[in-house]
């Protein structure tokens, strides 16, 4: 059995800054707010989007549209031969029963951490069904490295370089009772 070592990398304090910082950082990189969009991956990046536009409402007074994306069905590590329900399939132009387009927009992508970017393109696949967006931008809380295709993120919390034997958890109040980032060092593992 592994032995494995837990470091708390960010606490409630180090979150809330990091996300008021990328809230700031979208701001002024886009002169404001006006055609953009923020999208969370479900499941803790809808928490973190709903923060961030939050914060940006604060900054600017007027509220920014926020919208959950699930990718379930654009991932490209899905077992072979696994059934998809037609209740779980989403319709483009419609999310969580809210018609939206991306059309024209600026979208801002919003996940926990970012890994190998198969869970970003996944999205990204997902996103050009409602529309071309004017672009893309990619907010993350952590980036972990170790990259497998070529994204990069716009907006970054905190970069922490990992190994591949070590993990990243990432706690949200709205979710797990606490706001906290976990770096998980899985020692005596062979890669």
């Amino acid at each position: 059995m592994a032995d494995e070592e837990h470091v708390v990398i960010m606490d409630e304090t180090a979150i809330r800054r990091a996300l008021t910082r990328i809230a700031h950082e979208i701001v002024e990189r886009n002169k404001g707010i006006d055609d953009c969009i923020i999208v969370g991956i479900r499941t803790r990046g809808i928490y973190l989007a709903n923060r961030v536009a939050e914060r940006i409402g604060e900054i600017e007074g007027k509220p920014v549209p926020v919208h959950e994306l699930d990718i379930t069905l654009y991932r490209d590590d899905r077992l072979d031969g696994a059934t998809i329900s037609i209740e779980a399939a989403a319709t483009p132009g419609d999310v969580e029963g809210i018609p939206f387009t991306t059309k024209d927009k600026i979208i801002i992508l919003v996940d926990d951490v970012l890994y190998t970017g198969r869970t970003i393109r996944a999205a990204m696949d997902a996103l050009m069904d409602y529309g071309r967006p004017r672009s893309i931008q990619l907010a993350v809380l952590v980036d972990r490295g170790h990259r497998e295709l070529p994204i990069r993120p716009d907006y970054i919390g905190k970069n922490v370089p990992t190994s591949k034997q070590e993990q990243i958890e990432v706690f949200l109040n709205e979710v797990d009772l606490t706001d906290q980032v976990t770096l998980i060092n899985q020692r005596g593992q062979t890669g």
